[in-house]
């Protein structure tokens, strides 16, 4: 409802009106009187409240300072939190005086169902388009119209080539209807949608020219997704990329989903012979093709997609709209890979990005692999030359929603009390373990997928595993002189530069020029 709306109607079941808070309504029975006002609306809104702040009981603004009106948000804050609650949005307003609309969801109402999907596949296959026009229902133009939601550098704009990892949202109601954005650039229309929505995708769009495969790879293996959407044009086919990112995908021992774009450029003919192409390739690496044409194909598949043996394909095309409506559907009925184990563990996020944002401090953002993290929540960070440093996580949130806690599969960002911008490198971690230990040796089985000549002790390739990416030594090759093309043994290796948090059962993929190879850690050398 518009918020003007809402002032000239007058408080109703949930929603509720205040001047301004001080310190003094945090005295017992004041407090006790704001909580249990606070849970009256929550009932009153099945789990959400509104309250404005800073306007008179008839809704006119009262005048309220800025210091005032922050002061008066710590106060519904601390009150919330008290009721079970959480604040997921402020929203600022000034028209006669300065007022701000506060919505609050009660916890465990409306618990959000999330996947994270990475999108995968070669340069100009229509990755962040037919992200653009599913999320917003809006068709492209041809030339990229839609784009332009996932390409937000400068150059990556002005080239049409997408170079940083970007982030979508997609919504569902609990019928499975989608929940459309007009601009998923819009940071309170995203927070907006997660209130909103029963479940929703993060979209981690890739980027597919060859420079940037490491940022692929960060994307693929950083993330951790729950499926990988594979983009084939119409037009190209398969490629060498196409088949480098599915092998990524596959030797991570990630589901995928097979799409192919710009359907309406090319004839019926050459859909079906890439359909052909594409479950020709799936086959040879022991998968099953599955060709969804039809709503009743996806109700046979979608809880059988995770275990990774299905691949889906479908044809689409962000300009006609085709077969989006079907895509859309089975995301939806996709399940979560995450396992009630990984809920039980200690807490763990491997760092992706830190900046600094004003007001909140050091943000370091990150998808949480492992655990509960809450608000307020006495973390270790690091390593930092071998050691952890005690930090606070001051505040988190997702997609600009804000949240009193994230679990397993959120992909958040947290503002950290205790440690500086400079002293945080991507590859870190946070966790409340306390038995978080560093290591720069392990032992490792690998496989090498590809090598020109023989690999010997001292070769020095790029470990990727999780978000960590450094230079790293083949200290020994058991009980081998050398490896080549398709080898498997077992190896020591060590970090050149630093120690990391690794665990033995942990993944990584390792590249050097034209090499590559997947490995498994079996020990680590604390």
């Amino acid at each position: 409802m518009d918020i003007f709306q809402i002032l000239q109607n007058g408080e109703t079941s949930n929603i509720e009106f205040k001047s301004t808070l001080n310190s003094e309504h945090l005295e017992k029975d004041r407090k006790e009187r704001l909580v249990s006002q606070m849970r009256y609306r929550l009932d009153s809104g099945k789990g959400t409240a509104y309250y404005i702040l800073g306007v008179y009981d008839d809704g006119t603004p009262c005048g309220a300072t800025p210091d005032e009106l922050e002061e008066t948000l710590s106060i519904i804050e601390a009150t919330a939190e008290e009721a079970d609650a959480r604040i997921t949005s402020v929203e600022p307003f000034n028209k006669n005086g300065e007022f701000r609309r506060v919505t609050i969801q009660q916890e465990g109402k409306n618990r959000k169902k999330h996947l994270i999907i990475g999108t995968i596949g070669h340069v100009d296959h229509g990755k962040s388009t037919l992200l653009g026009s599913l999320t917003t229902q809006i068709p492209d133009d041809g030339k990229g119209k839609t784009r332009v939601f996932s390409d937000f550098l400068p150059h990556e704009i002005e080239r049409g080539l997408s170079a940083e990892l970007s982030h979508l949202i997609y919504g569902f109601t609990q019928k499975g209807e989608p929940l459309y954005m007009r601009n998923p650039l819009d940071k309170k229309e995203m927070a907006h949608l997660i209130d909103e929505c029963y479940k929703f995708i993060s979209f981690v769009d890739c980027p597919g020219h060859a420079p940037w495969l490491r940022t692929a790879i960060r994307g693929i293996l950083g993330q951790k997704i729950d499926y990988a959407l594979l983009t084939i044009a119409a037009e190209d086919g398969i490629t060498p990329i196409t088949k480098e990112h599915l092998g990524i995908a596959f030797g991570m021992k990630y589901a995928v989903i097979a799409v192919i774009t710009m359907a309406d450029k090319v004839s019926e003919e050459r859909v079906k012979s890439i359909e052909d192409e594409i479950s020709a390739l799936v086959r040879t690496v022991g998968h099953i093709p599955y060709r969804i044409r039809e709503k009743e194909d996806i109700t046979i598949i979608a809880d059988k997609v995770a275990d990774g043996f299905i691949v889906p394909i479908l044809r689409t095309s962000a300009i006609t709209m085709e077969g989006l409506d079907l895509l859309s559907s089975l995301l939806f009925r996709l399940p979560s890979t995450a396992t009630e184990e990984e809920y039980k563990r200690p807490f763990l996020l491997y760092i992706d990005k830190v900046f600094t944002v004003r007001g909140a401090g050091t943000v370091i953002t990150g998808t949480v692999n492992e655990g509960v993290v809450k608000k307020g929540q006495d973390l270790l960070l690091g390593p930092m030359e071998g050691v952890f440093k005690r930090v606070r996580a001051q505040s988190i949130m997702e997609h600009h929603y804000l949240m009193n806690q994230a679990s397993v599969g959120d992909l958040i960002g947290i503002s950290l009390r205790g440690a500086k911008r400079e002293e945080i490198k991507r590859g870190m971690v946070v966790t409340d373990s306390l038995h978080a230990t560093a290591a720069r040796e392990f032992e490792a089985e690998v496989f090498i997928l590809n090598h020109p000549t023989r690999i010997k002790e001292g070769y020095e390739p790029i470990i990727h595993l999780k978000t960590i990416s450094e230079s790293a030594r083949f200290v020994d090759i058991y009980e081998r002189d050398f490896l080549c093309t398709g080898d498997m043994a077992k190896v020591k290796i060590q970090f050149k530069y630093n120690s990391h948090f690794i665990r033995e059962g942990d993944q990584f993929l390792f590249r050097e020029s034209r090499s590559k190879g997947l490995g498994g850690i079996t020990k680590v050398y604390p």
